[in-house]
């Protein structure tokens, strides 16, 4: 903020800062700034416990607690005078010199592998090595090694593609985007968990007289308790609203992971939603179905037990979901398993003391 000071008619104004005329507040304001930035380094405020510990308790005490002697507590010291007690001084600096080395390529060279980009942008480094040792040795000049041909190449931005995308091109925003994509988690081995709340989920497409539609489902690998939900189309949208369905009947109160494989319905939407329930997504390595194998045993009998004896009733889709409704009830409550003993999820459920035989058959009014 600023005051603007009246001058006579014909005369130029000019405007003071408000707090311009108080003593000491440039100074003031500079050791805001160094508070500020020293607060901000813990090997700063590290520094100056260990000179505030030396002073009270000495060289002896303080080498045995910290490994520093006085001659470096002095030098933190005497940066702390030379720059009127500014704290911030405390702060490292880089030890990086100031004029680093070049890497230093004989001219031809890279005119030869600009050329050879230029007539063929395919190549990389790999494949123009054995061109350019040919083209030295013709020439008498000193051979490169592959890694070096790529460092010329990114330097000297050799990239020459006109239309699609640039390969190889780190500053291409293909390049930066792969940059930031988040990693993925992925799982070596088929799960074997001794607890509830780990999932495995899969889509499967079923095409009848032309028409295509879709089966998500998940399983519980421990419990075997299963949802499938058919779908007309294959999105994320459609698999975010299968988890909030999947959530609604699931007998345990946390999932503690989702394994799914690489399809785009398990991205987007649908990954999101895991993000914000803080549920882990672990993904398959591709073609590797029998890390997946509980889900696609169990949707080899859904195909076998119930999708193939109701086929004459697939395009009646009320009367299909409810039949396929009233096959994941008697799945999950009388079909035995022999992984479970010969006994049904929501009986083995029970059996481990998580579930009451009265709340299985509890109805709302």
């Amino acid at each position: 903020m600023s005051v603007l000071k009246q001058g006579r008619t014909g005369v130029p104004s000019k405007a003071y800062p408000i707090l311009s005329r108080i003593h000491g507040l440039r100074r003031m304001t500079g050791m805001l700034k160094s508070l500020k930035r020293f607060s901000e380094s813990e090997i700063a405020q590290e520094r100056l416990r260990i000179i505030n510990f030396y002073e009270k308790h000495g060289e002896t005490v303080t080498k045995e607690g910290f490994k520093v002697d006085r001659k470096l507590i002095y030098v933190w010291k005497k940066k702390i005078k030379e720059n009127k007690g500014r704290l911030s001084s405390l702060i490292p600096i880089s030890t990086a010199p100031k004029k680093k080395r070049e890497m230093e390529t004989h001219p031809k060279v890279v005119d030869f592998i600009k050329d050879t980009r230029e007539q063929h942008y395919r190549l990389g480094k790999e494949k123009i090595k054995p061109l350019l040792d040919e083209y030295c040795l013709k020439n008498s000049l000193p051979a490169i090694a592959e890694p070096t041909i790529g460092k010329v190449i990114k330097r000297h931005n050799f990239f020459f593609q006109k239309q699609g995308r640039v390969y190889h091109d780190p500053k291409s925003k293909w390049a930066q985007n792969q940059a930031k994509k988040k990693k993925r988690l992925r799982i070596k081995h088929s799960p074997k968990p001794k607890s509830f709340g780990h999932i495995q989920s899969d889509t499967v497409e079923r095409i009848t007289d032309g028409i295509r539609d879709y089966f998500y489902s998940a399983i519980d690998i421990k419990m075997k308790f299963t949802l499938t939900v058919n779908y007309k189309s294959l999105n994320s949208r459609n698999n975010k609203d299968f988890y909030h369905k999947f959530k609604q009947v699931y007998p345990v109160k946390r999932i503690k992971d989702w394994q799914s494989d690489n399809g785009l319905e398990n991205l987007g939407d649908f990954e999101k939603e895991l993000e914000k329930d803080k549920v882990p997504h672990l993904f398959t390595y591709p073609r590797c179905p029998r890390i997946n194998g509980v889900i696609e045993r169990y949707n080899r009998t859904l195909q076998e037990e119930f999708i193939n004896p109701n086929l004459d009733l697939i395009h009646d889709k009320i009367l299909f979901n409810q039949k396929l409704s009233e096959y994941i009830i008697w799945f999950n409550t009388k079909r035995v398993h022999k992984t479970l003993g010969n006994i049904s999820p929501m009986d083995y459920l029970i059996s481990q003391g998580l579930m009451s035989k009265n709340s299985v058959s509890y109805t709302k009014d």
